[in-house]
């Protein structure tokens, strides 16, 4: 049982110890900013609010 005990110990300090230099050697989590060329657009979003739709559901809304 005291083996169990020592094998399992040290594999949670071999995988803390992995974690923390996985960590430093990508740069603390820090990811390099995404430049965009492209110019932005809505693509095929609807012209008109979602709640706009739902104006024949919504109390106390008047229906047009």
């Amino acid at each position: 049982m005291e083996l169990f005990v020592v094998l399992l110990f040290g594999l949670i300090v071999a995988a803390g110890t992995a974690t923390v230099r996985a960590v430093l050697r990508d740069g603390h989590g820090h990811t390099p900013v995404v430049r965009s060329t492209e110019s932005w657009s809505a693509g095929s979003l609807p012209s008109e609010p979602f709640t706009s739709s739902l104006a024949w559901y919504l109390p106390g809304s008047r229906v047009q």
